[in-house]
């Protein structure tokens, strides 16, 4: 099998990875137009890693702007095998509170202004996103996380909203206690749709900030306290992002779960009513397939 490649995208205070050797910011072209930034690039304990901030250095892109295709198929093109996706989030739950992580293993996809697919007319693909997260590359994110002194939580719903504004207290409500879900942000998805797409292995990290609006002795969001419990997770996610390489092995045998398989069957259009022009868009996604 191929060696492991790390691709880490950074969500909201987190916009490189410290003491990466040999590293550099490269520029990735893509057919679906320019990534949020440019890709740090380098190799930490020997293990090759790619890391994109996803809002851009500066935090220039909203949560709907986010390119998040470009984003994905720029970190396939660089030979990435998996990504950990690391993200500001509110809690639904007392027990996840600020300052707290949760590995997500589901998602509620409620965003409604994203392109959310490689594939449309000229070349139609299902893919399953049942079990949209990576088991595997979540319990080493959890393990990667715990090591950097974070409290973690394994396993949760995140509910994804389009934004950027927060949520009312009734839709709060209606999240928390009627949907169920344990944690809410703005940027998952369709992200993890996408990486499944491209067969990459993909965990969440969701580094809680705040109460959402939900909690009676918190009231509604306050960015500054959201800014204020942001640096501090985000110290933590940037030692999250350095543990990875020592708790991935450079051979890399093939997902038990099948997250780099999941184009196997998943193409529908018969190969002679293919469009040539959009198959050739997929180099890089679909190439094993296509």
């Amino acid at each position: 099998m191929n060696d492991t490649v790390i691709g880490v995208i950074g969500g909201s205070g987190i916009y490189e990875i410290e003491g990466l050797e040999g590293s550099e910011w490269v520029a990735v072209d893509t057919p679906w137009g320019e990534p949020s930034d440019r890709i740090l690039t380098g190799s930490l304990n020997g293990v090759r890693m790619a890391f994109l901030p996803r809002h851009g250095r500066g935090h220039v892109h909203s949560p709907t702007t986010v390119p998040y295709r470009a984003n994905i198929d720029a970190l396939k093109r660089l030979g990435v095998t998996d990504v950990v996706s690391v993200s500001a989030c509110g809690s639904f739950r007392e027990e996840m509170a600020p300052g707290d992580f949760v590995i997500v293993d589901q998602f509620i996809d409620r965003t409604f202004a994203r392109e959310k697919s490689f594939f449309g007319t000229g070349c139609v693909a299902h893919v399953s996103v049942a079990h949209p997260t990576c088991a595997r590359l979540g319990a080493v994110a959890a393990e990667a996380a715990e090591a950097a002194g974070a409290k973690v939580h394994r396993g949760g719903t995140y509910l994804a909203m389009e934004g950027p504004q927060f949520s009312t207290l009734a839709e709060s409500r209606m999240y928390r206690e009627v949907w169920g879900c344990d944690v809410i942000g703005m940027t998952n998805m369709p992200e993890a749709k996408l990486a499944r797409e491209a067969e990459l292995c993909y965990a969440s990290v969701a580094m809680i900030t705040d109460y959402d609006s939900w909690h009676p002795d918190h009231g509604e969001v306050d960015v500054s306290e959201i800014i204020r419990t942001l640096m501090g997770n985000a110290e933590k996610g940037r030692a999250l992002a350095a543990g990875l390489p020592g708790r991935l092995s450079g051979e890399r045998a093939a997902c038990g779960q099948g997250c780099d398989r999941a184009l196997d069957h998943a193409i529908l259009t018969r190969p002679e009513a293919r469009d040539p022009e959009f198959v050739a868009k997929l180099d890089a996604v679909a190439g094993r397939v296509l």
